[in-house]
């Protein structure tokens, strides 16, 4: 049988915008959730993508002057079996592992005791969890890395106590890049009209 792989819908080697620190990033393809007004919303399709074995996947991560991983989607537990696998070798290499989810912390508890391949293993190879299905109607403007007030921070593990210390002057960030053939990638989170605002000029 061969290894699961894993769906990479975008790689960023460093950011500061997707969770505390300096973060190396990766989006996975495909979201059977599919929150009215998601920020990426292209990422819905499983169709697409560049496909990782979780080895090198893992590797490239750890050869980034980063201090930790974030996983985001697209939805990661729907690649849990293969993302497990890179976060307990990212955790390995002393690293922290952020993973948002479109599902509730005990939703994704219900699948783990389910037997639903992987899910306990991507819970357990994650430090901070942030959970929940973006909802429009409440967004959320004052804590940082999330889009609505529903969705919830979950410390899983202490290896990294200030993990989620958002509270002392943690900034919300977003991460405008425009490559030299003028192509503008976005990531971090706004809501329309302040991204709007943000890209009139360029």
């Amino acid at each position: 049988m061969s290894e699961p792989a894993v769906s990479v819908a975008r790689y960023l080697a460093t950011t500061t915008a997707e969770g505390p620190g300096l973060r190396t990033a990766i989006w996975v393809q495909g979201c059977s959730i599919r929150c009215a007004g998601c920020f990426n919303p292209h990422l819905f399709p499983t169709e697409g993508g560049v496909r990782w074995s979780p080895a090198d996947l893992a590797a490239r991560v750890l050869a980034e002057p980063s201090t930790g991983l974030t996983l985001l989607g697209g939805e990661p537990f729907e690649q849990a079996e293969a993302l497990a696998e890179v976060a307990r070798q990212v955790r390995a290499g002393g690293r922290s592992v952020l993973t948002f989810s479109g599902f509730t912390h005990a939703a994704l508890r219900r699948a783990a005791a389910a037997g639903r391949p992987g899910v306990a293993g991507l819970l357990a190879a994650t430090d901070l969890l942030i959970a929940g299905p973006f909802r429009r109607d409440r967004l959320d403007h004052e804590r940082p890395w999330v889009g609505s007030t529903n969705q919830e921070f979950v410390v899983l593990d202490d290896r990294f106590p200030d993990l989620a210390d958002w509270r002392p002057g943690a900034l919300d960030r977003v991460q405008v890049d425009v490559d030299r053939a003028g192509t503008v990638s976005v990531n971090g989170w706004l809501d329309t009209d302040r991204l709007d605002a943000l890209l009139a000029d360029l």
